[in-house]
């Protein structure tokens, strides 16, 4: 059974850090791609960013670009999230998500599995 199980989270002054985990099992991730997408209250699920396992191409939305940093180990099977310079505005639950394809496309419909979703607050 596929497992995306993640970590981390919780409440952040603005300019402050945080990191999101991401474990996978069930199979082998050694192909896929791994995203990470957000949603606010009221909003669509949006992208964030996204790794391809065999050589770390990156792909971040304009509004992380420059603060955020996605990275992997592929050893653990874990994708994680590092979130620099946090605003209010990054406020929302945060899933990460897996594509068998291994694009990375920045649509969640790309994605087959999900983690559950962990709360990132921001305070002004």
């Amino acid at each position: 059974q596929v497992q995306l199980v993640q970590s981390g989270g919780g409440v952040v002054q603005a300019g402050g850090s945080l990191r999101l985990s991401c474990a996978a099992s069930g199979r082998a991730f050694s192909n896929d791609a791994m995203g990470w997408f957000r949603q606010a209250p009221g909003k669509e699920r949006e992208f964030v960013a996204a790794i391809r396992w065999s050589g770390g191409i990156t792909y971040y939305a304009d509004s992380v670009k420059g603060r955020f940093t996605i990275s992997r180990d592929n050893a653990k099977n874990t994708v994680y999230l590092q979130m620099n310079s946090l605003k209010p505005e990054d406020t929302a639950v945060y899933y990460c998500a897996a594509d068998q394809a291994g694009l990375g496309g920045n649509w969640p419909q790309a994605y087959d599995y999900w983690g559950q979703g962990t709360q990132v607050t921001v305070s002004s």
